[in-house]
């Protein structure tokens, strides 16, 4: 698997820090208005790489947070 390295720009194959392991983290919705698709597309496409990395063989620790506005 390869990844988009978002200081160089260059494409860069994915290597677990850990064999074995991998960590993901991905902010999710921040919630200030009524709920759209939008907010479910960073959640999905997260949800799909970890089912990919978990598919692999990898053991994939997942995490996501999401930021309530509270006026």
């Amino acid at each position: 698997m390869r990844f988009t390295d978002s200081l160089t720009g260059e494409k860069v194959d994915f290597v677990p820090r850990e064999e074995g392991k991998a960590s993901v983290y991905w902010c999710g919705p921040t919630v200030y208005d009524v709920p759209h698709l939008g907010h479910a597309r960073s959640t999905l496409a997260f949800d799909l790489l970890v089912r990919y990395l978990r598919w692999t063989g990898l053991d994939v620790t997942a995490v996501s947070n999401i930021t309530d506005i509270d006026d």
